[in-house]
């Protein structure tokens, strides 16, 4: 199942992915994609209403980041070795945590916003986690259990503010830099622990990276269960798994996104996430 969230007229609404179609769903369902997921009704209410929904059009309908509430928006850096190898960074022997706050959220085809104070824009492709259930010191045995959905995430970085210490929270944090969705795919449809699946970049057409999750060096379960021996875990919250070799800053001469460029991130049977690069308006 593949439930997402769009603007229609004005509107908030529950939107569906149908053979590839962008279906509207019955107004009796909560507008809650991850509610629906994680409730064995109203997942079959919702299954029953797909099938019979009518087609979206697509000229009226703005398509938002498919979750109604965030939690905890929790990133990992170094996650694949190749990334690692061009980072400035040692291969980490334990995961690398950071954290993102949601005034960094947008969804598919908003634009991404190159601030003023900054021309180091960079992309990074990712698979995301959601959470359905959550818990404290859940067992990596246990831990898919509470995977409820997965999504693409696109981390977007101002690298200059990124390295300006060795914390990397500003960097990772401007307003509008941070594409999710389109939409939430319930688990079942993905592959145990989203491995195997091609994870790429395309900035204004061309592949900048290329990768695939099974080369995770840290998987999904691993990373849940490091992260609630801290913390508790709440559903909607999300882990934001790592990046791939590629990245901008990384190549020489560096690539940096700018004004007028687009740029695709997309996750190998979870969905294509495509966002126009804008510079901030000077006040």
């Amino acid at each position: 199942m593949r439930l997402g969230l769009a603007e229609i007229e004005g509107v908030r609404t529950l939107v569906a992915l149908r053979d590839g179609v962008i279906v509207r769903l019955d107004s009796e369902l909560p507008i809650d994609p991850l509610k629906i997921l994680t409730d064995a009704f109203l997942r079959a209410k919702a299954s029953a209403a797909i099938a019979n929904a009518k087609p979206v059009d697509s000229t009226s309908a703005r398509l938002l980041p498919p979750l109604a509430q965030f939690g905890k928006i929790i990133c990992v850096g170094l996650n694949y070795a190749d990334h690692a190898a061009e980072s400035p960074y040692d291969r980490p022997k334990f995961p690398v945590f950071f954290l993102r706050v949601d005034t960094g959220i947008i969804g598919p085809n908003d634009p991404i916003i190159r601030p003023l104070i900054s021309d180091h824009l960079d992309f990074e492709a990712e698979m995301a986690i959601i959470l359905g259930s959550g818990g404290r010191r859940i067992p990596e045995e246990q831990a898919l259990d509470h995977v409820a959905a997965y999504t693409v995430f696109n981390d977007g970085s101002i690298r200059d503010w990124q390295f300006k210490g060795p914390q990397w929270t500003l960097g990772k944090n401007f307003d509008n830099t941070a594409p999710i969705g389109p939409f939430l795919v319930s688990s079942d449809e993905v592959p145990s622990s989203g491995k195997g699946l091609r994870i790429t970049t395309r900035l204004n057409g061309e592949i900048v990276q290329d990768a695939n999750t099974h080369d995770l060096l840290f998987p999904i379960p691993e990373l849940i269960a490091r992260i609630s021996e801290a913390m508790t875990l709440r559903p909607g919250d999300v882990i934001v798994t790592g990046t791939p070799a590629g990245v901008g800053f990384a190549r020489k001469p560096p690539l940096f996104m700018k004004a007028g460029d687009i740029c695709e991130v997309e996750v190998e049977g979870i969905g294509k996430l495509v966002n126009p690069i804008v510079d901030e308006a000077s006040s």
